[in-house]
């Protein structure tokens, strides 16, 4: 059976991904056809029921839960992992009502926990969207007031010149109490429970590969990497992979499930399907 699988270039992805898709790691009966693309675009691959498996932003999932399941595997989602607001110097958060503010897509993750901070705060700005890697240019040449900052940006915002206006992963997680959910992987549910579980493994035994050899994957991440130093490689792979990676466990579900309520919330969308998650498979 051949699948098809998409994530993104960024190293987090990369390194749990390199081994699956690389067929050092194999799930038995399936290959992938495998395709990167900016994490946007991957929501809106997944909004279009395009890719069998496909890493997307928690918010993004909210709404394409009848057609996929949420793997327990692959994700992203820790403490002190999310996206920031920065600007440039002398900018405060209340100057950025009614002006442009660039956003990493409107499915993000970050642009629904920009938004719940907007509103807490009561303030209305202009929303640009741009790819991620444009967000931090847009802010430095004046043309954004502002900018959501996720991936390796995190990392080389004051390099440019930039302030950080707000951590909004910390501003969640003081709110909610809980880790920020930032992406997961999703699975069309017609394929079977099997078939997810046995995909789900196979990430897994990826992301213990690539723990257990990093110099496998270290050229195919830097092929793809936005920010090629070596360090902020390193940095992001040790923020965005975390052991929740592994597997999401209660505290994860928790948290997902509070950020997709939020996304369904503002999409005018009912409650829950049933069965949100990979099920935990009997011992």
């Amino acid at each position: 059976m051949r699948l098809s699988l998409h994530y993104s270039p960024c190293p987090n992805d990369t390194f749990i991904f390199h081994a699956l898709s690389a067929g050092l790691v194999r799930v038995p009966g399936v290959e992938f056809a495998v395709r990167l693309a900016d994490v946007e675009r991957l929501n809106q691959a997944a909004a279009g029921h395009e890719p069998d498996v496909c890493k997307v932003s928690v918010a993004a999932a909210a709404a394409v839960l009848d057609e996929y399941l949420v793997l327990r595997a692959g994700g992203a989602l820790g403490r002190g992992v999310g996206p920031i607001l920065v600007a440039r110097a002398g900018v405060r958060l209340e100057d950025l009502d009614g002006r442009p503010v660039a956003i990493p897509g409107s499915r993000t993750t970050a642009a629904l926990i920009f938004g719940l901070l907007c509103r807490e705060r009561g303030i209305a700005p202009r929303l640009v969207e741009l790819v991620y890697d444009e967000v931090m240019p847009a802010v430095e040449s004046g043309a954004c007031a502002a900018g959501v900052v996720i991936h390796e940006g995190r990392f080389t915002y004051a390099e440019r010149g930039l302030s950080r206006l707000l951590d909004l992963g910390a501003w969640w997680e003081d709110a909610r109490g809980l880790p920020i959910p930032l992406g997961c992987i999703v699975m069309r549910r017609s394929l079977g429970l099997d078939l997810c579980r046995a995909v789900d493994e196979g990430i897994r035994q990826s992301l213990r590969h690539a723990r257990a050899h990093p110099e496998a994957s270290a050229l195919y991440i830097r092929e793809h990497a936005q920010e090629m130093d070596p360090e902020v490689i390193a940095r992001h792979i040790e923020t965005f992979v975390t052991e929740a990676s592994l597997d999401l466990g209660p505290e994860g579900e928790a948290a997902a499930v509070a950020l997709m309520g939020e996304a369904r919330r503002g999409l005018g969308l009912g409650a829950f399907p049933r069965g949100l998650f990979l099920p935990v498979e009997a011992v």
